[in-house]
């Protein structure tokens, strides 16, 4: 059989294939608790032949909000997501779940509170001033991140995986572009590493033997004064000893290098189109200034390969999974081949959530995602959905997406990306 379809097993979990749904932010919640939309979304991806999907992204606690319409877990989620886990497994698919805190990333109207972050300053996308963290705020989020598991646990999740990429609150921690603390959460690589360690501290704590833990962490920040490979090399290392059982390799920073994570265009008309009125200096902000503040990456197949190489080179027999720009099944092969035990895919996966299963019956089978990044542009107002399966897109904003395809278009056949 081929690599791609034959199981996995990661600790005490069983995967049908090499094939994971990516931890995505969905945008399908409702008063922060699950809708039917992000039921029927999951469980029709597990359908469509993924060996594990991920809900994400979820906030440990009320200060990690970074939206109205993301999940905030609590106990009185928990049957809601109990349902969703046995339609997930009914299907024949495991279900994972994102554990994440977005930090300065977010306004006091979502979080109902002073924004927090690994130290004070201002956000420019909120836009917002937000707060040093105190020893009692890390010492709180990091046992968030404990009861989140056990809630997740009793859910009927069989991973986790903690957010330590992007920018978000473990990666303003880890980056010295955001972390300019000089007290023992700041500084040299190990302090910076410090609230990490106690946040996957908990995690792993509360796991025990019940649920897998993986993390996702940057490949690089993507930025001049970032993180580099080589020094987010030596975090994985420690993310290991303290128990992650796999690692998702990613990379970007949503408030420096937001498309290094997923490349294209930032997708100012839609982001303009749906965002509501009410907060008009926003649709006006990145009217003016959306592609200066968020430059394009071009898109290019499996465009993290060679970092998470690196990351692979230094920990062989770790198993780190690959994740940016699988869009075919020859992605996919080529991933294996390049010895990556499991693949993560997101807007694959969004365009057609039978991708997987038409991969398993034809070996030439390529997604027909065109990475106008629709989806992101929506999911700041609306649920995350590809513009070809939205019910409520106008024809002024289907032209708009055609013109970003072929601006992309050109741009990588331009640089060699594309024939």
């Amino acid at each position: 059989m081929d690599t791609l379809f034959t199981p996995y097993r990661l600790g005490n979990l069983e995967l049908r294939n090499r094939t994971i749904r990516s931890a995505a932010f969905e945008a399908m919640c409702k008063n922060n608790r699950p809708t039917k939309e992000l039921f029927d979304y999951h469980v029709a991806v597990a359908k469509g032949g993924i060996g594990m999907t991920t809900v994400s992204y979820a906030a440990v606690c009320e200060s990690g909000l970074s939206f109205d319409t993301q999940l905030l877990l609590r106990d009185e989620i928990i049957p809601d997501l109990r349902k969703l886990t046995d339609a997930i497994h009914a299907e024949g698919a495991k279900a994972s779940i994102q554990l994440g805190h977005c930090g300065n990333m977010t306004h006091r109207r979502t979080c109902h509170c002073t924004p927090i972050g690994a130290s004070g300053g201002f956000n420019l996308y909120s836009p917002t001033f937000f707060r040093t963290m105190t020893r009692k705020d890390i010492e709180e989020v990091a046992k968030a991140f404990g009861n989140a598991t056990r809630i997740c646990i009793e859910a009927g999740f069989d991973a986790v995986e903690v957010h330590a990429g992007h920018g978000y609150l473990i990666s303003q921690f880890l980056s010295p572009y955001t972390n300019h603390r000089k007290d023992e959460f700041g500084g040299s690589l190990e302090n910076r590493m410090r609230f990490m360690k106690m946040c996957i501290g908990e995690v792993v704590k509360a796991a025990g033997d019940k649920i897998v833990v993986t993390a996702k962490l940057n490949t690089s920040d993507g930025f001049k004064g970032g993180q580099t490979s080589e020094e987010l090399i030596e975090v994985a290392k420690e993310m290991r000893k303290l128990g992650v059982q796999a690692i998702t390799l990613s990379g970007g920073f949503v408030s420096r290098a937001p498309m290094h994570v997923m490349r294209g265009q930032f997708p100012v008309p839609v982001f303009v189109h749906y965002f509501p009125w009410r907060q008009w200096w926003l649709k006006l902000g990145v009217l003016v200034a959306g592609h200066i503040v968020s430059p394009t990456v071009p898109f290019k197949h499996l465009f993290f390969l060679e970092e998470a190489k690196k990351f692979q080179a230094a920990m062989p027999d770790f198993p780190f999974i690959y994740v940016g720009g699988v869009t075919s099944r020859e992605d996919a092969d080529r991933v294996m081949d390049e010895g990556f035990p499991l693949l993560q895919m997101g807007r694959a996966v969004l365009e057609d959530t039978d991708f997987v299963n038409k991969m398993a019956a034809d070996k030439h089978h390529c997604s027909q995602c065109e990475h106008s990044n629709f989806c992101v542009g929506r999911m700041y107002s609306r649920s995350m959905q590809c513009h070809k399966n939205c019910v409520d897109i106008t024809p002024a904003m289907e032209r708009a997406v055609k013109r970003i395809n072929r601006q992309n278009d050109r741009m990588e056949r331009k640089l060699g990306y594309k024939k």
